[in-house]
């Protein structure tokens, strides 16, 4: 897996990967003033397609809104642009791309009014994100001790960095425990979502996802994965998931750009069903891959092919 790749975008500019930089006083390395999106670009027969850009852009578009950080200099269609550019010259098949929007230097007061909004892209190659073996066979969860936070005590709508610190602080503890992954109950008690990931259970058929009153991020995916088995003829509902209810799931499965479609095989160390892959689960990962790695018909036009543009390296 190529980590890095030679080009970023900053502001406009194409840099060198080495050259991306900001200045130790930039407010988000203090404050977390960010916002960010997670997107996939998958390699097809004709080329490099990225998965639901508009939709990505959307949120990123909301998220800046909700943290009063809507940026001037750049508008959502130049960073569309710019994050398909970026694929061309970085030369990639599937990648990961991670526009990121944040407060820059100026001052170290908690009032970041009149601080510079910069945007920045970067891109690289990313495989499965829970591990190689985790789509074909599963991962083991935990139930985290760190809540998610109430839907006042928070802006759960919106990718802002200095919110994840408590997600990252959810996978530490999953891995120091001996799990691929930790799943937060929200202030009530209930499910609400994976550190990076919403949460799918499968009972008699039937497919339950944590509503988004449940502090969930309203995750691309969990909609695209929704859309897909009603396509399918899978009944859907969301609703109030307790963690009792969760361990007796016939099935457990998240969701996320980065996770894609991971199976859940057991939660806190008893497995859910067989313990391996359910078939429904099966059925809509294959659905899932199919569609994006082009050997099923775009029928939701989810896909922006890459086009080739001109070089024109700065």
């Amino acid at each position: 897996m190529k980590e890095t790749a030679e080009w970023c975008w900053m502001d406009g500019s194409w840099v060198r990967w080495p050259e991306a930089s900001v200045h130790i006083s930039t407010h988000a390395l203090h404050y977390g003033s960010s916002v960010f999106e997670g997107i996939r670009a998958y390699e097809q027969p004709e080329g490099t397609a990225v998965f639901r850009l508009g939709c990505h852009m959307k949120r990123l578009m909301n998220s800046c809104r909700l943290a009063r950080m809507v940026p001037e200099s750049v508008s959502a269609e130049e960073i569309e642009q710019a994050c398909l550019e970026l694929i061309e010259r970085n030369r990639h098949g599937s990648c990961y791309l991670r526009p990121l929007i944040h407060r820059g230097a100026g001052g170290l007061g908690l009032d970041p009014t009149g601080l510079p909004i910069q945007v920045s892209i970067l891109s690289f190659e990313w495989g499965a994100y829970l591990g190689a073996d985790a789509l074909d066979q599963g991962v083991d969860v935990m139930i985290s001790s760190w809540r998610r936070a109430a839907p006042d005590a928070m802006v759960a709508m919106a990718k802002i960095g200095g919110q994840y610190v408590v997600n990252s602080l959810v996978s530490v503890e999953a891995k120091q425990n001996g799990y691929h992954e930790g799943i937060l109950l929200n202030h009530a008690g209930y499910v609400s979502e994976g550190a990076g990931e919403n949460v799918f259970a499968v009972y008699d058929g039937v497919l339950v996802t944590p509503p988004v009153s449940a502090s969930i991020l309203s995750g691309i995916t969990r909609h695209t994965v929704m859309t897909l088995a009603r396509d399918l003829g899978i009944t859907v509902r969301e609703e109030r998931l307790t963690r009792d209810r969760l361990c007796i799931a016939d099935e457990l499965f998240m969701t996320g750009t980065a996770a894609e479609v991971t199976p859940i095989r057991s939660v806190d160390r008893s497995p859910i069903g067989m313990g391996n892959v359910g078939p429904l689960t099966r059925r809509l990962q294959v659905e899932f891959f199919d569609l994006v790695h082009g050997r099923l018909a775009d029928r939701h036009n989810w896909l922006r092919p890459v086009p080739q543009f001109e070089a024109s390296v700065v």
